[in-house]
Formats: C-alpha cells, sequence, structure tokens
C-alpha cells in the first residue's frame, strides 16, 4: 500500500463531510503553505501549546515555529527545562492537559474516524480530554477505506517511525 499517496479529492470531500458529523470541525488547506497558515490562524498568541511528536507538524515547520519563537507558551520548551525526578507528576500534569494541543493523527477513516497510536501514550490524555483546544494537522495520504485499513497503516507505516 502507498502511505503517500494524497486521497482523490471526492474521498476527501466524503470523508471530511463524515468528520464533521461526528462533531469535529474540518477545515481543507489548498497546500501545505495554507494549513500552516490556517493552524496559526487559530492558536491565539501567548496561548499554552503543546505540539506532539509528528512527522507532519514537523515536516510544516509547525513545531519549530511554536517552540522556538517567543509568541506562545511552548509546553515542550517548558518542559525540557524540568527534572524528571523532581517534577516528574508535574511534568506528566502539563503535558496532559495543555491549554492547547497540536498534533496530528495515523489515520482516518472514509466514515470519520480519527485513529491515533503512540509508542508512549503521551498525547492521548491531552488529545482525549486534558486539553480545551485540540488541533490535528492531517494529510489527505492518511484516509483509509476503514477501520481494518486503519490498524494495517498503523502498524505498517506510523508506529516504525516512532522508534
Amino acid at each position: 500500500m502507498n502511505y503517500a499517496k494524497p486521497a482523490p479529492e471526492d474521498i476527501v470531500k466524503k470523508t471530511a463531510d463524515a468528520l464533521k458529523n461526528n462533531g469535529i470541525n474540518v477545515y481543507i488547506a489548498k497546500n501545505r503553505e495554507d494549513a500552516k497558515k490556517r493552524v496559526f490562524s487559530l492558536l491565539p498568541e501567548n496561548a499554552e501549546v503543546m505540539t506532539m511528536g509528528s512527522v507532519t507538524l514537523d515536516t510544516l515547520g509547525i513545531s519549530t515555529e511554536i517552540n522556538e519563537s517567543d509568541k506562545y507558551k511552548s509546553v515542550k520548551k517548558h518542559l525540557a527545562s524540568m527534572d524528571r525526578k523532581t517534577h516528574g507528576s508535574e511534568m506528566q500534569r502539563l503535558g496532559a492537559a495543555p491549554e492547547w494541543a497540536i498534533g496530528s493523527v495515523h489515520a482516518v477513516t472514509e466514515d470519520g474516524k480519527a485513529m491515533i497510536a503512540s509508542n508512549t501514550g503521551s498525547q492521548l490524555p491531552a488529545y482525549a480530554y486534558g486539553s480545551s483546544h485540540v488541533i490535528w494537522v492531517v494529510g489527505t495520504h492518511k484516509i483509509v477505506k476503514n477501520i481494518d485499513e486503519g490498524f494495517k497503516r498503523i502498524y505498517e507505516h506510523s508506529l516504525p517511525l516512532e522508534k
């Protein structure tokens, strides 16, 4: 299976409609620059933002812009300055419940299910409940027919990237 191939426009629309029906706001960007612009239009300056590990965010330069600029309160940058031995519990709370969490998903089914896998599980609390605001930047190449194909994409493509 080619995990880099973008989905056709009709499948993108079908998937976006299904995500919307499942309560997820969807913005379709024209290209990478448009996606990046959209992300920064959603993030208020000085917001507390946790960038989750994401090849997508790194490729677009979003992680770097958030974590290395003074426009946002980077949770990741703050965590890097802390000592896990003496501040482990505080670090866990910060990572699990930032004001804003931004990352990606590993697969999206055509019927609107977002599938996330994690080698450590660190982003799951923020995505599922802890963050007040969650932004996922998702390329159309992550659209799969169903959950079975989603699991296949996760195990064959996504998880090997995390090692």
